[in-house]
């Protein structure tokens, strides 16, 4: 690297003014050759340094701010604009996918430009964050086409002006949604590239974000039994929650009475603590120069992360009835919501191995107490205490809206369309035979009307 950096700067000797190389002639003329070459490598290393973070062309200015580097105009330049709505899948894997549809604009800039060709990507991203080998790109980095786009299959001369080229794609449903996560990263990207006969790359692109909606279903019933003690949670909630807006959570606990002879034995509630864990799991693949870290090809490393994007904490707001029939019990009902500064991450399950669930928990601290018929309501503390926790599996996902899938709003397509119109009532209601009477009488011609070609 230093001799690089010495070439880079000899390269250049104009860069300083005269009276400073006699001031650094002088001054060196005391040290040996091994000293100059450590101290100039250092030197210009720092200032080379410099001139890539203020991002200069590379030249070393000893005085002064060095000019951004200006390249030379391109003869055109691309666009595009989506001309539908976001890509949403709406449903599970199943789903019948997501259409969208747009306009690539090519500007030219110039009298007229040649191009040889114009083809577009639809390109899958995969960006691990603790890939096999940390400086591999390959190990880092995977990316796939989905569909490409070939506009123009010969030479073709463009004038000055704005064309604009359509396109539109079926994106399959089984494609995992837009993810941005702790551990690993997916995204989809449009990459066009215009080739000229001067062999001068134009590129864009355009980042596409993918999301999954599921529509919501029935509320979800749940019971858990906490053995040897006769307690048993009943919680109702919604399957499917969203990144903003809260759901209500419905929790009632049986059994919290126990009748002996002469003692009375009830657990309260003393405190409830509930909380979203969000929980991700990736696998690293490794590439094939680093597959031998892990065991040899297509495997890879685990890694797991949990973290909490939403919770609370309840001493109040039960309702405690111990006469209930059946050990009595406690009613609570409380809103759950995701924090807004969480950036929390939709449920996905990829292919390429990150799957990120969510997991709503709830913690109960039950102290024990004793009555007895003779003390009346009055209750003694037993100093007994336990904690209940539970855990419900929900769904995050992005709401679905007023939006539904592509195909629902299509027309019917022709093969689609019967041969002919429904009958009405059936053939046994309504027939229609050949007149086979007498010969009915013409009208009196005083009754016709008579028609000219002008009316």
């Amino acid at each position: 690297m230093p001799s690089r950096i010495l070439s880079f700067r000899r390269s250049h000797p104009h860069n300083r003014d005269s009276k400073t190389r006699q001031g650094h002639s002088e001054n060196l003329t005391d040290l040996d050759t091994g000293e100059q070459r450590h101290h100039s490598a250092a030197m210009d290393f720092l200032h080379f340094g410099k001139d890539k973070r203020h991002g200069s062309s590379g030249h070393s200015i000893s005085k002064g701010k060095s000019s951004p580097k200006i390249g030379p105009a391109k003869a055109a330049r691309l666009e595009i604009v989506m001309e539908s709505p976001p890509c949403v899948f709406y449903g599970g894997p199943t789903s019948s996918g997501a259409l969208f549809s747009g306009q690539l604009r090519l500007i030219v800039t110039e009298p007229e430009v040649l191009l040889t060709s114009i083809d577009m990507d639809l390109n899958g991203h995969t960006v691990t964050k603790k890939p096999v080998a940390k400086d591999c790109p390959d190990c880092r980095n995977k990316s796939s086409v989905i569909n490409s786009w070939h506009f123009i299959t010969e030479p073709t001369t463009y004038s000055h002006g704005t064309y604009q080229l359509p396109f539109s794609y079926l994106l399959p449903g089984h494609l995992p949604a837009t993810t941005k996560s702790s551990l690993a990263n997916i995204a989809y990207t449009l990459d066009v590239t215009a080739v000229t006969t001067l062999a001068e790359n134009i590129t864009y692109h355009y980042p596409l974000r993918v999301q999954r909606a599921l529509q919501p279903g029935p509320e979800k019933q749940s019971v858990r039994v906490f053995p040897p003690t006769n307690l048993t949670v009943n919680v109702i909630h919604a399957p499917i929650i969203h990144p903003i807006g809260s759901f209500v959570v419905q929790f009632r606990l049986n059994g919290v009475v126990n009748k002996e002879k002469d003692v009375e034995t009830r657990w309260r509630i003393r405190k409830l603590d509930w909380r979203i864990d969000e929980n991700i799991r990736n696998v690293s693949p490794a590439c094939p120069k680093h597959a031998h870290k892990v065991g040899g090809e297509g495997k890879g490393q685990q890694h797991e992360d949990t973290r909490l994007i939403g919770s609370d904490s309840l001493k109040k707001g039960w309702k405690t009835d111990f006469d209930v029939v059946g050990g009595g019990q406690i009613e609570l009902e409380f809103p759950a919501t995701i924090r807004a500064n969480s950036n929390p991450v939709c449920d996905v399950e990829s292919p390429t191995g990150l799957v990120v669930t969510h997991m709503l928990i709830i913690e109960l601290v039950i102290a024990e107490e004793v009555a007895r018929p003779t003390s009346g309501k009055h209750a003694v503390p037993t100093g007994s205490a336990r904690v209940l926790r539970t855990q419900f599996k929900v769904i995050l996902t992005e709401r679905g809206g007023m939006g539904v899938s592509w195909d629902e709003e299509i027309p019917p397509m022709y093969e689609d369309i019967p041969p002919s119109p429904p009958g009405y009532g059936g053939t046994t209601m309504t027939t229609m035979s050949d007149y086979s009477g007498e010969e009915l009488p013409a009208p009196p011609e005083e009754e016709l009307e008579r028609m000219g070609i002008h009316d």
